[in-house]
């Protein structure tokens, strides 16, 4: 995957990013990096708009009855939730929630949790009272959920510990550790981050077995991101799961739930993944160009 754009004299800063992983330093890690800072800009500047709960929008009403059969069954498109990462609030899909809106999707949600939340299974119970309310709300069986980060990791926690099975029809995660990373050992002061390491007490318990697990797991993962180490901890790996790990080249962990191209394979996880089934994601990759 290829990233256009002007690269910057950014070299010490990437080394400082990133130690320990730079052999040689690449053009497109380069231009993934001022990416990242331009992204990271921006968001600034976003992110008081996205400190409170967003208000919940009029359920659309049901077609009559002469109307409905040019319309596909509400079950086709079930809502979506958009949980953002650590220290970060809705505002970070303000893009993503654009471009689902203008491809169909009626019904959007994103959810804000504390940032003085302190573990990852009290998010997941919180995240869990939030969609059963949005299912009694629009009357939809089941949801699909977006989570960027730490949200895939509190989603995930949700669907495989939980019981949230039942409601997550399917779970897209962007750059969130399955596994664990080991990136910025000093901020083990937080307890959230102390149950992202690897080896963790909530790590292992997403290791247990999960038989008849019904969700369908997509992780999209990229090549240069700077807080996944390893990077394939971004992988959703484990045997009773229905997974597929989507390989994004050349943008880092904050371009994952802007960047365009990432945002189209969302859109053609959420349209035809089915537990069970091949989805369009299954390419080798995604292509930014």
């Amino acid at each position: 995957m290829k990233v256009t754009g002007a690269a910057f004299p950014l070299l010490p800063f990437c080394r400082r990013l990133l130690p320990g992983r730079l052999a040689g330093i690449s053009l497109d890690l380069l231009k993934a990096t001022a990416l990242e800072l331009t992204i990271l800009a921006g968001h600034l500047l976003l992110y008081p708009s996205g400190i409170a709960q967003e208000r919940r929008s009029p359920v659309p009403p049901i077609p009559a009855p002469e109307d409905s059969a040019t319309q596909l069954p509400q079950e086709a498109k079930p809502p979506v939730v958009l949980l953002h990462g650590f220290i970060d609030n809705r505002s970070v899909f303000v893009l993503l929630r654009r471009s689902l809106a203008q491809h169909g999707r009626q019904q959007i949600e994103s959810l804000n949790y504390s940032p003085l939340t302190c573990d990852i299974r009290t998010a997941a119970a919180l995240l869990g009272r939030h969609i059963e309310e949005i299912c009694e709300r629009t009357g939809s069986r089941q949801v699909d959920v977006v989570g960027h980060s730490l949200g895939g990791l509190i989603a995930r926690y949700y669907v495989q510990r939980l019981g949230g099975d039942l409601r997550v029809r399917t779970l897209v995660t962007l750059g969130t550790p399955h596994s664990g990373t080991r990136v910025a050992p000093l901020a083990n002061a937080h307890p959230i981050v102390r149950q992202m390491r690897p080896g963790s007490e909530l790590i292992e318990e997403l290791t247990l077995p999960a038989p008849g697990c019904r969700t369908h797991f997509v992780s999209f993962w990229s090549d240069l991101d700077h807080l996944m180490d390893p990077l394939e901890t971004a992988c959703v790996e484990h045997p009773d799961l229905i997974a597929e790990n989507v390989r994004v080249s050349g943008v880092g962990h904050l371009a994952l739930p802007v960047h365009p191209a990432v945002a189209a394979g969302i859109r053609r996880v959420l349209d035809t993944a089915r537990p069970g089934e091949e989805t369009a994601a299954r390419s080798g990759g995604l292509t930014v160009a």
